[in-house]
């Protein structure tokens, strides 16, 4: 049998290695992300603006809809409306995770105008990373006994 030598030479050889792998995997992550940087930003996207319309669009009869059916099951009609608001923003939100663009109904004001006619007012707020819009919206909720 030889007798062993302990050569450091091929270890020093793997961490210097090592080393020089890690620095140019850190300057590839680096250069993405610099690169990344000189895009610019789609002037002519309409997201934020077409998501609102839809919103402005679609919340209304969303809401009387999921309303209808607390109602017809024994719920007042306020309540009813308050439900169907609440769970049509957690969807609008979720739709938002989603989508890429948040959308939140903020500043939710419901009234009970009598005869079964509920007011909603609220503050719609959608964004996305380039834009940000802001508007009030009402609409009024009639139930149906």
């Amino acid at each position: 049998m030889r007798p062993s030598t302990k050569d450091d030479k091929a270890q020093m050889l793997l961490a210097t290695g090592v080393v020089l792998m890690m620095s140019l995997l850190s300057m590839a992550i680096f250069a993405i992300k610099l690169a990344g940087m000189s895009v610019p930003h789609d002037v002519a996207s309409d997201a934020v603006i077409q998501t609102t319309q839809d919103v402005e669009t679609v919340l209304p009869g969303l809401v009387e809809a999921r309303a209808e059916v607390w109602y017809d099951n024994g719920v007042s009609a306020l309540e009813s409306v308050t439900q169907a608001m609440d769970s049509s923003h957690e969807d609008l939100l979720h739709h938002g995770e989603i989508s890429g663009i948040e959308v939140k109904l903020i500043n939710v004001t419901i009234v009970d105008l009598g005869s079964n006619e509920i007011q909603v007012d609220a503050e719609l707020g959608v964004s996305d990373s380039d834009a940000m819009l802001m508007k009030p919206i009402q609409f009024i909720i009639e139930l149906q006994s």
